[in-house]
């Protein structure tokens, strides 16, 4: 295994007393386990050159493996994302994917349960290597009469902190998804806005998507089954946009309505079904399959909000890469200038859109 892929146990107690340091509001268990699982994955990577040469993979993943390069390099030269060592090397240990998210949010109201860190700021989200601490995290949150919501991350973006590794999940999965999230990823290390949750995963979903159908048209060509079917993500993406917006709107207005805190409870259990009667009828509408678990678990504020941080604004997000002539790399400058303003780049986004 290539010495400079690996990091040692020393640098990495280093990098927990740093954040120790720093992080006087946060948990120091919660700390341990997040360096731990860092190290293990970052330490447990090989090149994927040097994975190429075993016969560990089948020949669909060697593909797959193979294309990775590709994709950085368009994403890097062609989109404008920053260049990195990222993706360079490849974590072949376990199929599990790297990371559970447990989110939480009050019952009656919109409001993200966030934590503190230091570069990152606020997060909406804690990250779990190990679903057993994530599922006491979710218990102890509920204690607190919470809504909590358990979600699992196909892959996270350490910032350009280390070097982050394409995992097994991702090579065993579909081409157009290896695609747009390895672009998804590579939007966080470029531009990410310190405690605006939603405009970063915001912009990443479409930096994701709409750079995955760039990547396929320029590699592939335009009737290429991989470039119909992003295309039909991005259709389906845009259906389930709307739709969420509007479902969360109406649950904004009854949220902040002068009913009574048991009123509220029951007048939005009668939201959230008919919301799923709808959802149903858009479900026969969808190309895909992206979106066909949605609702299959009991709607909560937690759930619907960190479906919301990825999904909600997708097509305002659209509109404005539409004002830019389509270009990923005018909208990341875009976006680059909102970073300036130290405001809420979503409102920002709203008022730009709207002026002349």
């Amino acid at each position: 295994m290539g010495r400079e892929y690996r990091i040692s146990l020393k640098t990495t107690i280093r990098i927990t007393l740093i954040l120790i340091l720093f992080c006087s509001g946060c948990d120091m268990t919660y700390l341990f386990h997040a360096a731990s699982g860092q190290f293990r994955l970052l330490n447990s990577s090989i090149p994927i050159k040097e994975a190429l040469k075993k016969n560990a993979l089948t020949p669909v993943q060697q593909t797959k493996l193979r294309l990775v390069a590709r994709i950085k390099d368009f994403g890097e030269n062609e989109l404008g994302l920053r260049r990195t060592q990222n993706y360079e090397t490849v974590y072949l240990n376990s199929p599990q994917r790297p990371i559970y998210t447990v989110s939480a949010s009050p019952k009656d109201r919109f409001s993200r349960k966030t934590w503190w860190f230091p570069i990152v700021g606020d997060m909406p989200y804690l990250g779990f290597f190990d679903l057993d601490r994530a599922k006491e995290e979710r218990d102890r949150l509920i204690s607190e009469n919470l809504d909590v919501s358990i979600g699992i991350a196909d892959a996270y973006s350490t910032l350009g902190w280390f070097q982050d590794p394409v995992t097994l999940n991702l090579i065993e999965g579909s081409t157009p998804a290896l695609v747009e999230t390895i672009l998804h990823e590579m939007t966080h290390t470029t531009i990410y806005l310190k405690g605006q949750g939603p405009f970063n995963e915001g912009l990443a979903v479409l930096v994701g998507k709409v750079g995955a159908l760039l990547f396929f048209e320029q590699v592939f060509g335009q009737s290429h089954p991989f470039t119909r079917q992003t295309k039909a993500s991005i259709e389906d993406e845009r259906l389930f946009s709307g739709f969420l917006a509007s479902f969360m709107d109406e649950l904004e207005l009854l949220y902040g309505s002068s009913l009574s805190y048991g009123e509220i409870l029951a007048r939005r259990e009668q939201v959230f079904a008919r919301s799923l009667e709808t959802f149903k009828h858009l479900k026969k509408v969808f190309k895909t399959d992206r979106f066909a678990c949605f609702g299959q678990r009991p709607l909560n504020n937690a759930y619907i909000l960190a479906v919301g941080l990825y999904h909600r604004h997708y097509n305002l997000f659209e509109a404005v890469l539409e004002k830019k002539g389509g270009s990923i790399r005018d909208m990341l400058s875009f976006s680059e200038e909102l970073n300036k303003e130290n405001g809420d780049a979503l409102k920002s986004m709203q008022v730009w859109l709207q002026g002349p």
